[in-house]
């Protein structure tokens, strides 16, 4: 198991090592990451993300609520 979780984290950081080398350039260049599909793909994901945390926090205050009623 250890094994495991060590070969994880070394393919970990190979994958952060080869971000940084390849983004970190290109951001110092003026080029973008990301294509215009792949920002559009992160609004999309951001939009889903928001609502999905105001969904959930409308839950929970509304199970707190409900809670202290029945109290």
């Amino acid at each position: 198991m250890t094994a495991m979780i060590m070969g994880l984290l070394i393919c970990l950081a190979l994958s952060v090592l080869v971000m940084a080398l390849v983004a970190v350039p290109a951001r110092r260049e003026g080029r973008e990451i990301l294509t215009a599909r792949g920002e559009r793909v992160v609004v999309k994901v951001r939009e889903g993300a928001d609502s999905a945390a105001t969904r959930t926090t409308g839950m929970v205050s509304n199970g707190t609520s409900d809670k202290r009623k029945a109290s």
